[in-house]
């Protein structure tokens, strides 16, 4: 089920069709044609539960198949700079490269980005695009900070005698990049399915907000990053999303919502008080915001 509703910038709910036909407000707070585009971004007429889908929390997932919820325009916007980026490779594939091609097997389905050669003579390169920031960049590059001694001490003060420690940024942490790697070796399996060899995969990364200082002080200094990504088990990939469209199709059938989406799913609760947009309807979820709006106030 789409989204039914628009958030109007001054927190009201307005249907998305009466907001396309017509501003409450007298003045849009966007050109008509991007508010229609995020109004299509969010109506996915897809039978079947997709890659991205079961990859997501399960409750979640089924909440947006089940419930009429709300969206706001603005924060749609990163969905739309990812789907432009496809658009922009769209005029640009020969024939030794396939794109946007959707396939399916009796678990889900998936749409990868670019099969083909890439990169280097490789025919054989699964590619996907990806517009992120740098936070999540630096992560997956494997970068990180950690305060580091100065050797000085603090001369006066509340601290006087005390060490004075920096941060310092470091490039031989853990790399971020399992969903990811989830999402491409799937897309992996089913084009294997269907007969083509996949020798390489990569992500071709895109930082949103590389221009800024933010992005400097975490490492990431260029706009566009290529991150391999390694193979991960056949056995495990197949066994993880069967009990994911399991767990889906059983609450579908049942209308019985699953359990509270995994710790990790979730962002350890940063994703339900932030960017989860069914949050409100998910007693989790709402338990996560009532209890920072009590802070805040």
């Amino acid at each position: 089920m789409p989204a039914t509703k628009f958030f109007c910038p001054d927190g009201q709910e307005v249907p998305i069709s009466g907001c396309l036909d017509g501003c409450r407000c007298g003045t849009r707070c966007m050109f008509l044609p991007t508010l229609r585009a995020v109004a299509k971004s969010s109506d996915r007429k897809i039978d079947e539960p997709t890659v991205t889908e079961l990859i997501s929390g399960s409750r979640e997932t089924y909440l947006k198949k089940t419930t009429e919820y709300t969206i706001d325009p603005e924060s749609a916007l990163y969905a739309l700079q990812g789907q432009g980026i496809h658009g922009i490779h769209e005029g640009f594939i020969d024939g030794d490269i396939l794109s946007e091609v959707r396939l399916k097997d009796g678990t889900t389905s998936g749409k990868f980005d670019l099969y083909g050669q890439l990169l280097d003579e490789d025919t054989g390169c699964l590619g996907d695009l990806k517009v992120t920031s740098s936070y999540k960049l630096m992560r997956a590059m494997g970068y990180y900070k950690k305060s580091v001694p100065t050797g000085e001490v603090y001369k006066t003060g509340a601290r006087k005698g005390q060490q004075k420690y920096r941060q310092e940024l470091f490039t031989d942490g853990v790399k971020y990049v399992m969903d990811w790697a989830i999402q491409l070796n799937y897309y992996r399996i089913l084009l294997e399915q269907q007969g083509f060899e996949v020798n390489s995969m990569y992500i071709q990364a895109m930082c949103r907000d590389g221009s800024l200082r933010i992005a400097a002080e975490r490492g990431i200094d260029k706009n566009i990053y290529i991150i391999p990504i390694k193979k991960i088990s056949d056995h495990w990939l197949i066994r993880y999303f069967k009990h994911k469209a399991k767990v889906l199709k059983e609450a579908m059938d049942s209308g019985k919502i699953p359990k509270v989406c995994s710790s990790k799913e979730r962002w350890h609760d940063k994703k339900c008080l932030n960017y989860c947009d069914v949050a409100d309807y998910c007693d989790h979820g709402l338990v996560v915001r009532q209890s920072a709006q009590k802070k805040v106030s």
